[in-house]
């Protein structure tokens, strides 16, 4: 078998100086911050990448860790291995910085949890973070990355630092990107449970694994929470080792947030990251923009976003640009009125789904690797 390093786990971030903020950002001084990373699939040996991107101070990790998660903040301590950077343990990574670490020998399958603890002995400043991860972390005083458990630690829900763990495992494996927003990031699935529709299309696939670089809030043509789409498909699905396939959920926050952009500029978007997907080799599916007719929350020109909506979900239905479009919409719309999620499977906000609402989406994104 001829092995590689593939991505096996991934986590799209974003500034904490954003104009549109869905939760509070943070700091550390003098903390360890225990995080789980959810492995999709998994290798011999793997290695993990830490950013800097968007910090504006230098960011100094005393000590970093690497091992596999029991429950809650405890790992089992025989797993457990300091991470180094070309040989250092304690490094510094001035703001826009991005590292890799050294190798680590670490068998690893697909749904194994990882904890990835990193000791924060310096003032941060706010850090760059993937905020909706719907993952628990474990943040305490002081240098205890190498202890088994954190009573008494605070509990998290966002993720910090961190962009994905590599894993060496056979050359070959498929390796879908799951690009887009909340709908795929896992707003409004349970926390901890891995129940987001990526977790979901994952356990369909009959080969290779799926990674999640969803970003809730994310639109496809405007920076306001997390780069664009489009500015940010180079990095979080090209750059991706061993992508061989990506699906792409884009529409929802572009009609919903601040003005809905117009039905020519999404369907231009799309058409780009189609052929950008293309050029580079890559498998490339969309899916329908899903309902949001009942959201609840203020702001959202609901009206004037739907039927641009509709437009754009005709026009998607009908290309033949992707290699596939999946009709997510009709899925989870309520039948009887399909600008609204099914009562079901809505999470109680008329914009995201729950867990099932998840898992009914998993099953049409029908790639030709799920069953």
């Amino acid at each position: 078998m001829t092995s590689t390093w593939l991505a096996g786990f991934r986590s799209a971030v974003i500034s904490p100086y954003e104009a549109i903020q869905l939760t509070v950002p943070r700091g550390f001084d003098d903390r360890t911050v225990r995080q789980v990373l959810h492995l999709a699939g998994g290798g011999t040996r793997l290695r993990v990448h830490l950013s800097n991107r968007y910090g504006r101070t230098p960011l100094v990790i005393g000590a970093a860790r690497i091992a596999l998660r029991k429950s809650g903040a405890e790992i089992a301590g025989e797993t457990g291995a300091a991470l180094r950077f070309a040989g250092a343990e304690r490094i510094t990574l001035a703001p826009g910085a991005e590292i890799v670490s050294d190798a680590v020998d670490l068998a690893t399958t697909a749904g194994d949890d990882l904890a990835l603890s990193l000791y924060l002995p310096e003032a941060t400043g706010l850090a760059t973070s993937s905020h909706k991860p719907m993952e628990f972390g474990y943040v305490a005083a002081g240098d205890l990355t190498a202890d088994a458990d954190l009573p008494g630690a605070e509990v998290i829900e966002s993720r910090f630092y961190v962009t994905g763990v590599d894993v060496l495992a056979e050359a070959g494996t498929p390796v879908v990107v799951a690009f887009g927003d909340s709908w795929f990031e896992g707003s409004g699935t349970t926390t901890g449970t891995n129940r987001r529709s990526v977790d979901a299309l994952g356990e369909r696939l009959t080969r290779g694994w799926i990674v999640n670089q969803g970003i809730a809030g994310n639109r496809l043509l405007t920076d306001e929470v997390g780069e664009r789409g489009l500015g940010r498909f180079d990095r979080d699905v090209l750059a991706t080792p061993g992508v061989t396939d990506v699906v792409v959920n884009f529409g929802i926050n572009d009609l919903a947030l601040n003005g809905a952009a117009p039905a020519a500029a999404l369907i231009a978007g799309y058409r780009e990251l189609a052929r950008r997907a293309h050029e580079a080799g890559l498998r490339v599916y969309a899916n329908t923009i899903g309902p949001f007719a009942g959201v609840i929350y203020p702001g959202i020109e609901v009206e004037a976003a739907l039927p641009i909506r509709r437009e754009v979900n005709e026009w998607l239905s009908g290309t033949d640009v992707f290699d596939a479009v999946f009709d997510i919409a009709t899925a989870v719309a309520d039948p009887a009125r399909p600008d609204f999620i099914r009562a079901d499977l809505d999470y109680g906000d008329g914009l995201h789904l729950n867990d099932e609402g998840a898992r009914v989406m998993a099953e049409a994104m029908r790639i030709p690797l799920a069953r």
